[in-house]
This record gives C-alpha cells, structure tokens and sequence, in this order.
C-alpha cells in the first residue's frame, strides 16, 4: 500500500460518513420526524447525496484511485476494486440529477404513506411516474448491455442480471407450483386463527425485544423503533445498527417474524469489521447476501419447531389469555401456514417468493417502458388472480403496499428471493458442519451458527462478490433446489404428506 492509497481511503471514509449521515436522516424521518417537516426534510437529504456525490466524483479522488497501490494484502484490494465500482458509476450520474433523485423519493414517500392510507394509487401515480422516469434516467447514464433494469439491479446486486434472476424465478416459480396443490388439498392442516387473537402491544415489545436479544442482536450497539414498514439501517457501522417493526394487537407473527427479520439484517451489519467501518472491506456484499441473513434467522431458525422448544413457554405466559390453550405443535404449525395471502410480509415462507416474482416482472416492465403506470394496479391484481388465486379489493393491499417504489428502489425486489436461495443454501451448509445446530438452537445456543455466518460471510465484507460467496461457502454455485428441498421436507411433515 502506498501513500496515494492512504489517502484515498482517507476521503472514501469521509464519503462513508456523509452516507451514514443521510441515513441517520433516513431512519429519523421514518420513526420520529413529525409530518411537517417532510419539505425540509427533503432538502436536507438532498444535500447530503449530494454532498456524497461532489466527493465521489472529485477528479482528484479518481487520481487517487489511479495511483493507489493495494499491494498484496487482500483488504487494499478489496477497497480499491469496489472503490473504483462506485465511482466509475458515480461519474456517469450528474450532481442535479443525484439530488434531484433524493429530493423527489424523500417527498414520495410521504406521498406513497398518504395514498397508502386512503388506498388510492392514483394519488401516488405522478410521483411514480417521475421517479420511473429519473430511474430510467440513471439506467441510460450508466448503460448497460441488454436492458436498463439491469443497471439499475446492479446497484443491489452486483454483478446479477435480468435475464439470470428469469431462469431462476422460472424455476422457482415451477417448483413451488408443485407443491403448493397437496399442501392446499391436504386433510391435516394448521389452525392459523390462532395467531389472530388478542396480543396486546406492551407485552409484545417485551417479546420482540427478548427473541432479538437471544439470537445476538447487541442492545448496547443498536436499538428497535416502530415505523410503517419495518426496516434495518446501520448509522455508524457496527457500533449503531437500529431496527423497527410494527405491532398488530390482533396479529402476533407481523411484530415477532418482523423482528427476527430485521434482527438477522442486523447481526450481519453488527458482525463485518468495525475497523474497516465506512470502506468496502467493513460492508455487506450485496442486499441478496443481507436478505439471506435476515431469512435465516426470521424463517430456517426462528419457524423452526428447535427455537420454539425453547421460546414457546415463555410466549404462553407472556400472552396467557390467547396461547394457554394452544400447544407447542399447534403454535409451530400455524406460524408456519402456507396460505395464498394480499401482503407480501405477512406471507408464508412458500408463496412470499411468488410476490417478489409478481414485483418484479411489474417493475421490470415499467422501466422498459412496456407497462403505462396507469395500468399497475390492474397489472398488479391480475398478477395476484393468476399466481396466488386471490385478487386485492383495495390499492392499500395491492399495489401501494409496498415503501420500495417511493424510494426510487427499482432492481432492489429480487434480492428478497435470491436472499431465500443463498439461506437455504448457507443453512443446509451449516447444518453439515454443525451436526447438532438443531440441538443447539433448541437449547437457546445461538452462538454456534452466529459464529459460523460471521467467520464464513460477515467478517469477509465485500472481498468477494455474492456469486463467488456462495460457492466458497458451499462448494457449489446458487441453485434452487436447496430451497426446494428445504420446503418440501418441512411442509410435508407439517401437513402430514
């Protein structure tokens, strides 16, 4: 490493910090900011990425990167390559346009949680379309070689493409299509009215708290707010990793999956290096890579009957009036329900891929310009009819369900199923190099598998890139079949097939 090296780091952590900044905006807007602030608000972030943008685009840090020596040591490397990533993408973007961007989705979102409330997607309508339209924008700018939409997933997924995540959606979509018809017309099913009792909010958030603190979420570098759609953002690295949820007093499985969810997201940014902080070295590899943790722990870990052995007593005393009745088996089988159903995070481990499928064949058409967004709420129905054979009554369930849109996050929905694939596959790894994991997490001992993920994933941040990950961590590249396998076994035995 050379002097140019240290410099440039010196100004890449600099960039960090002003994103870290934005995202403290971010997360403040989504959990205590009042409504009025929305216009101020919007400068405020808008200055920010575009202060970020200024210091990426600095003709004297592009020196920098040309001059700077990694050496041999692998974490230069990695800070170098992914610098040079960034930036040769940053480059293409103008300021105005950055800004303008961040501007426009700060006041969307406000926009979509209106619209949202009334259940009118016409009254969201404009701010897609000029969000569609700068994103399509941006896509131009970076180019690409066969569709916008994989620019644009490229910022999520580095390196993936559209027509790769076709194949496996195709395949994944035929499989769960296979399987979904017996567990459907099976005799012995799960009683899910049982979750739909009362739980009051109080002693929710005790519960809440309690499964995040036994899986390994660190209180002491983190904390867990309430917001409309759930969410996990890391402020300082992995010394401040905040996570909210939302409570349903008639609901149990949208607080308690919500935050094992976003406790998962969490554990990953709590384990990447704390001296590498606001450098590739010090991030996560792709939000496919994140998804996988945040789906292990919610759904390989936290649905399985292992963690419920420990946890369920707890959970009957803590909401005596609506769980004393019901027994361990009871509870297990009906958190793990496989039911066609309006809300993608309220969906079962199965069909919620069918979602994402849905998603992303709409957003896909919309930056190609082959779907008016006019049309997306009839697009969106028909969608639901064909894949799930139920149709939304309402755009709040339907179509405006989702936060991803007013963000400007087109290309970010597939990551959710790549997630599922890349944690079937590093959970069916661990359970081989573990042999007694399910004992383990039975007897509330996280620490194995926590340790395994942060050796194999965590500590690595971005030296290695998802697809290159996977294999190194398996021994084979992504494939489906791991899920496939993984839900067949465990529904079949759920559903007595």
């Amino acid at each position: 490493m050379n002097e140019a090296y240290r410099r440039l780091m010196e100004r890449v952590r600099e960039i960090g910090c002003l994103q870290s900044i934005g995202a403290l905006l971010d997360w403040d807007q989504e959990t205590q900011m009042p409504r009025e602030g929305v216009t101020v608000r919007a400068r405020q972030s808008a200055l920010m990425a575009g202060l970020a943008h200024e210091r990426l685009t600095d003709p004297q840090l592009r020196r920098l990167l040309d001059e700077a020596d990694a050496g041999s040591d692998p974490v230069a490397e990695t800070n170098l390559r992914e610098t040079r990533r960034v930036v040769e993408r940053a480059v293409k973007l103008p300021n105005k346009l950055v800004r303008r961007i961040a501007e426009t989705s700060s006041k969307a979102k406000e926009v979509w949680a209106d619209a949202r409330a009334r259940s009118d997607f016409n009254a969201f309508a404009p701010m897609l379309g000029t969000l569609i339209d700068l994103k399509r924008e941006v896509a131009d700018r970076i180019g690409y070689e066969t569709e916008p939409y994989d620019a644009l997933m490229d910022e999520y997924e580095p390196g993936m493409r559209a027509a790769v995540v076709e194949t496996i959606f195709n395949q994944l979509r035929d499989g769960i299509a296979a399987l979904l018809p017996p567990l459907m017309e099976a005799t012995r099913k799960p009683d899910p009215s049982i979750l739909r009792r009362r739980f009051p909010e109080d002693r929710q958030r005790a519960v809440c708290r309690r499964l995040a603190e036994s899986i390994g979420f660190d209180f002491r570098a983190g904390r867990l707010d309430v917001s409309t759609h759930p969410f996990c953002t890391t402020i300082g690295g992995a010394g401040d990793v905040r996570i909210t949820t939302r409570y349903n007093e008639s609901f149990l499985p949208s607080a308690l999956f919500g935050v094992l969810h976003e406790a998962g997201h969490a554990l990953y940014e709590q384990g990447l290096p704390r001296e590498h902080v606001f450098t590739p070295a010090g991030e996560a590899v792709s939000l496919g890579i994140h998804e996988s943790q945040s789906r292990l722990w919610e759904n390989f870990v936290g649905r399985s009957r292992w963690f419920w052995e420990h946890h369920y007593e707890s959970l009957q005393q803590t909401f005596p009036e609506s769980l004393g009745d019901v027994s361990l088996d009871a509870f297990h089988a009906a958190v793990n329900t496989v039911t066609p159903s309006l809300i993608r995070v309220e969906a079962d481990e199965l069909t919620y891929n069918l979602h994402i499928v849905l998603r992303f064949e709409i957003e896909r058409s919309l930056i190609r310009g082959t779907l008016r967004v006019e049309d997306v709420p009839a697009a969106w129905n028909e969608g639901m009819e064909k894949t799930l054979g139920i149709r939304p009554e309402r755009d709040a369930e339907g179509c405006l369900q989702d936060i991803h849109w007013s963000m400007g996050a087109f290309g970010y929905f597939p990551t959710y199923a790549l997630g599922n694939l890349y944690a079937a596959q590093f959970f069916a790894q661990a359970r081989k190099e573990i042999p007694d994991l399910p004992q383990r997490i039975a007897e509330n001992d996280h620490a194995p598998l926590r340790e395994w993920l942060r050796e194999k994933i965590h500590r690595h941040g971005q030296r290695h890139r998802a697809a290159e990950l996977v294999e190194r961590v398996t021994g084979k590249p992504l494939s489906t079949e791991p899920f496939l396998r993984y839900v067949r076994e465990k529904f079949s035995d759920i559903y007595g097939l």
